[in-house]
């Protein structure tokens, strides 16, 4: 298997050099010294920031795209076996390796990386743990799968010897890494057109988890079913968080203010051998589920020794990751969020923060992410969705599927409304924000929800 060598720089194409994941990728590479080129359907503003770095980047994907020069290919899940660049790269004979084979020998390059895993809240915890490094000057070069405001995007390039990024169960990929300290924040069934069941997705989780070093930290939710089983094997240190009483980190004392910021006591198991100052942390982004978060973040602090001050500062200064309980702005007196929820967990946790929010009345309008998901957690939609006061439902958006299940948004409204609730499908976005602006009054909160483009409703709504 190829391995790569940042200290013996080598010229590297990335197919779909456009994607958020590819582009940061390909920036850390030619921070180092590598010679990077790349292809994309189409320009866009992220091909354009790379051009203006030095990327040299080519629009469509044509065999002639791939030069003598370059001695290392990589593609992304979306590229398809008989792609003419890819087919072209293999006659030639030059090496191809997926993202995550490449994200994983990135990491193979520092001394401390650090994987965030988990079915929920991966994205939320790597940037929860990205302001702390921050704040405690440890200048680490981070990879989210999100924007974060304090890091300027999706990536930051840093000096020292720490790489954070989110470590994704999909297809396997996080089993190409090669972390020290890894999080393992929850395990539950998604990714449906991939695993075949729940205990399919634990196996990649223990797999996971089995990668560690000696000398690492493996951080693992004692809230998930027989936890024990995941990390039986590993030969790591083991640490544990959550609402588990016997977990090495708990919190109490937990109260919450009038936008359902959590305020708690975290501590720390005698068997940890860390002094338990139980300090208080502030925490200013809304949920139950960021108390959690927050506690498995402080555990990789502790073993990465970070100054307990600038981890008290981090939490206070984080106010979370673009799309995850975004405020957006007010119009007509009731405050537009916009959250990237698409598992029924999900849906719960952000709408239960909401009610802690204190909001008079919350709308939510939700736009389902592929047509699996849709059949295959459809009951646990109908009842996390009702926790809203109003849910507008926006047409399933497919993504990489077409709907061979014969699933709709409209099922969904049928079976909500069936049960009482004040459910509402609309064809088109113009229809649900007509609808909105007639209903949302003053004081009320609406939410769009989805993984998809249903975001653009919030942004027209307040744009008028």
């Amino acid at each position: 298997m190829f391995k790569l060598d940042f200290s013996k720089p080598i010229n590297v194409h990335f197919m779909g050099i456009g994607g958020i994941s590819m582009s940061g990728l390909a920036e850390i590479l030619a921070d180092r010294g590598f010679k990077v080129s790349g292809s994309d359907r189409a320009p866009s503003k992220i091909t354009e920031a790379l051009e203006k770095k030095g990327i040299t980047i080519k629009y469509g994907q044509v065999a002639e795209n791939i030069t003598d020069d370059i001695e290392l290919l990589v593609y992304t899940a979306a590229i398809s076996a008989d792609n003419e660049e890819l087919m072209e790269a293999k006659r030639r004979g030059i090496e191809c390796i997926p993202r995550a084979d490449m994200l994983g020998q990135i990491m193979k390059n520092y001394e401390v990386p650090i994987a965030i895993s988990g079915t929920h809240g991966k994205t939320t915890t790597t940037s929860m743990i990205t302001t702390i490094l921050m704040e405690a000057a440890l200048d680490p070069t981070v990879t989210v799968g999100g924007m974060l405001d304090c890091i300027g995007g999706n990536l930051r390039i840093g000096k020292s010897e720490v790489f954070v990024t989110e470590a994704c169960e999909y297809t396997n990929s996080f089993l190409s890494f090669f972390p020290k300290i890894s999080i393992i924040l929850n395990v539950e069934e998604d990714h449906m057109d991939f695993f075949k069941d729940i205990n399919d997705i634990r196996n990649s989780f223990r797999r996971f988890a089995e990668l560690l070093p000696e000398d690492g930290l493996l951080v693992i939710s004692a809230d998930i079913d027989n936890y024990e089983e995941i990390c039986k094997n590993v030969k790591c240190k083991v640490v544990t968080f959550g609402t588990n009483p016997d977990a090495d980190y708990t919190a109490k004392d937990v109260v919450y203010s009038d936008k359902g910021y959590a305020r708690f006591n975290v501590v720390r198991s005698g068997n940890l051998g860390i002094e338990d100052a139980q300090e208080r942390i502030e925490l200013s982004v809304p949920g139950a589920h960021n108390v959690t978060n927050a506690l498995a973040s402080v555990a990789v602090a502790d073993f990465i020794d970070v100054d307990r001050d600038s981890m008290l500062e981090g939490f206070k200064t984080f106010h979370g990751a673009d799309r995850r309980f975004q405020i957006k702005g007010e119009v007509n007196g009731f405050t537009v969020v916009d959250d990237y929820a698409h598992h029924p967990t999900e849906i719960r946790a952000t709408l239960n923060a909401a009610k802690n929010y204190k909001a008079d009345k919350v709308t939510v309008v939700f736009q389902p992410h592929t047509y699996t998901r849709t059949k295959a957690f459809f009951d646990d939609f109908v009842d996390a969705l009702m926790i809203a006061d109003t849910i507008v439902l926006a047409d399933i958006y497919a993504a990489r599927e077409k709907n061979t299940i014969g699933i709709s948004s409209k099922d969904l409204e049928t079976a909500m409304k069936n049960k009482g609730a004040d459910a509402h499908y609309f064809e088109k976005f113009e229809e649900i924000e007509k609808f909105i602006l007639a209903n949302c009054k003053p004081g009320e909160m609406l939410i769009t929800m989805g993984a998809g483009n249903v975001d653009i409703i919030g942004d027209n709504i307040l744009s008028k």
